[in-house]
């Protein structure tokens, strides 16, 4: 972390913000939109994510091996979808993100399994217009390791909603990026002061490897 980073984290401590959170017993995997079209620069909306994608495979290896769920999504748009939506006014570049494209599909190298749901969504929140939340529900998950793109989008707007749902939620910084490191920054420390705690990658292995509360000591 940079030194304004801890200057003004420190100073929203004293007024208050930033509080730290406790994992849950239960804790599930998001993965917001580590598809095609956004971990290749050469789709319009895409950027340089393989540090990203490769720390995420280190946590979904993890989740893996001790049975945590696992969720991913996607953005798709219909071609009727195209002309009516206005998140594409604001980013025209998403208009190559259309069903059946290659663009949509998970980056090959988190090696979805065939049990793992890839939940299509058009807007920034993985939550928004999805069915996630039931999905988590029913999977009994009652916090949230969360890694994926953009920081200053739909990771940001993931968190903010897995926040008023109830949802503790680790944002690991080594499992998130962004197409500048001005927002990238600047969202991390947003998302930390008010929604989500911003963890280190090895801090969010050992969150997922805990037992869990009721003391057995073993897997979930």
């Amino acid at each position: 972390m940079t030194g304004w980073w801890n200057e003004v984290r420190e100073h929203y401590a004293v007024r208050g913000l930033g509080g730290r959170l406790r994992p849950g017993a239960r804790p599930a995997v998001v993965v917001v939109d580590l598809i095609r079209g956004f971990t290749d620069p050469a789709c319009p909306p895409g950027s340089d994510l393989d540090a990203v994608v490769a720390a995420t495979r280190q946590v979904l290896d993890v989740a893996r091996a001790a049975d945590v769920p696992v969720f991913f999504t996607s953005i798709a748009f219909t071609p009727a979808e195209l002309d009516t939506t206005l998140w594409l006014t604001k980013m025209p570049a998403m208009r190559v993100l259309v069903p059946g494209s290659d663009w949509v599909e998970v980056d090959e190298r988190l090696a979805l399994r065939a049990d793992e749901a890839v939940i299509t969504k058009r807007a920034a929140s993985g939550f928004n217009g999805t069915d996630l939340a039931g999905r988590l529900a029913a999977a009994g998950a009652d916090s949230l390791v969360l890694c994926g793109a953009t920081t200053s989008g739909c990771i940001r707007a993931t968190a903010i909603d897995a926040c008023a749902l109830g949802l503790p939620t680790f944002v690991p910084r080594e499992c998130v990026g962004d197409r500048a490191a001005g927002p990238h920054e600047a969202n991390l420390l947003d998302i930390d002061a008010k929604y989500a705690d911003v963890v280190e990658l090895a801090d969010a292995l050992a969150l997922l490897r805990a037992p869990v509360a009721d003391g057995s000591g073993g897997g979930r």
